[in-house]
């Protein structure tokens, strides 16, 4: 094996990222795996007043309140009924210097694939009839196209995240 070939492959290799995926409704989805932090299997949550349906409230995480979102809800879709294959996935995301901890109500987790950067197709532009905002692009796996979460996008959203990020500009005198 020659010294470039080595250094192609490692280059390959390291282009790789992993996603969880999971199903929404008859949807794939994937999320990075980096952002997983851990996956728990559905249970009532503490329902807060005020907030939309989709937000089914919050789940005590070794004494922190993490919010749990229904992403079928969420996602404008049937609502279902929750069975066995119904999990949390607990997702992290640094967000304006800060972690971020939230849940996601999904309907199963599938399997972890891999995906290199070349293979991610960007999103359509649906015009704005089709809010897109959290999918950062699409992989096909197998003649099926999967949607890649944006988790970030997702945690800015201020149903989440009361501060907003602002680039700074330079002062006008």
């Amino acid at each position: 094996m020659s010294e470039q070939s080595a250094a192609e492959q490692l280059g390959q290799i390291a282009s790789v990222d992993q996603y969880l995926t999971f199903t929404i409704g008859s949807e794939d989805y994937g999320v990075r795996i980096l952002s997983v932090q851990e996956i728990r299997g559905w249970e009532a949550v503490a329902r807060v007043p005020n907030t939309p349906g989709y937000v089914k409230g919050v789940l005590n995480l070794r004494g922190t309140a993490v919010p749990v979102i229904d992403m079928r809800l969420r996602m404008h879709q049937t609502k279902a009924e929750y069975d066995a294959t119904t999990v949390v996935i607990i997702l992290r995301a640094e967000i304006t210097g800060k972690e971020r901890v939230c849940g996601i109500v999904v309907d199963s987790v599938s399997d972890v694939m891999n995906a290199r950067s070349n293979e991610i197709k960007k999103t359509p532009d649906f015009g704005d009839r089709v809010n897109t905002e959290f999918i950062r692009g699409l992989v096909d796996v197998g003649g099926k196209m999967v949607m890649l979460f944006d988790v970030k996008n997702f945690m800015r959203h201020p149903d989440l995240c009361d501060e907003v990020e602002v680039e700074e500009s330079p002062a006008v005198n």
